[in-house]
């Protein structure tokens, strides 16, 4: 296996790498990785110590973005990339002002200057604008745009979701819905054992 990804399961940028890959059909070795216990091989392999971090004979590529449009150039059978350029104004605001906001909420105490309940209205007036946006998808169909942003749209809502329930989101909620009882958000989610150096490869997907 010439392709290595370095995973954690349950981290968002690593969902998301593995939902490009999976769409993609593109095999690796999948490693999964325990944040609290990196293996050495991981941390040689990855320049910010950080997963996802994918491993091929030509490059390192250490960004969960660069990993989905490396994965969608190798191979794009459902056209994720084939998306109007505001798509990839949408992931920016999510990796950025959104994803800063979703932090601040649910990591509340680690910043006490932060107010949580300031940050979590800053999350939910981006979720207000992509409910707006969405109909099926963010656009007419599938793109990397619904698969970037929704792993930390999942993320968000679980920090309460009787909350999130609540708020009046319909379009938003009911996508995220479909996601998460999807065979495809299943396939990405099965648990493998911590990765240790000298264990027989696990292919993925």
């Amino acid at each position: 296996m010439t392709h290595t990804l370095y995973s954690f399961r349950r981290c968002p940028y690593a969902m998301r790498a593995r939902l490009a890959v999976a769409s993609a059909a593109q095999p690796v070795e999948l490693r999964e990785i325990v944040l609290r216990d990196k293996p050495d091989a991981f941390l040689d392999a990855s320049p910010s110590a950080t997963v996802p971090c994918l491993t091929t004979p030509e490059q390192v590529i250490d960004e969960s973005l660069e990993i989905m449009i490396w994965a969608l150039r190798q191979n794009d059978p459902e056209h994720w990339l084939a998306m109007p350029d505001a798509g990839w104004d949408w992931i920016a605001r999510a990796d950025g002002p959104f994803k800063q906001a979703l932090d601040r909420t649910k990591y509340a105490s680690s910043y006490p200057d932060e107010d949580a309940t300031t940050q979590r209205q800053k999350a939910a007036e981006f979720l207000s604008d992509l409910d707006q946006q969405i109909d099926t998808w963010i656009f007419d169909q599938a793109s990397i745009a619904d698969y970037a942003i929704l792993p930390f749209v999942r993320q968000f809502a679980f920090i309460d979701k009787a909350w999130f329930d609540q708020q009046l989101w319909p379009n938003l909620q009911a996508w995220l819905e479909r996601f998460l009882t999807s065979s495809r958000f299943e396939a990405v989610m099965l648990k493998y054992p911590q990765w240790q150096d000298g264990d027989a490869a696990t292919t993925f997907p």
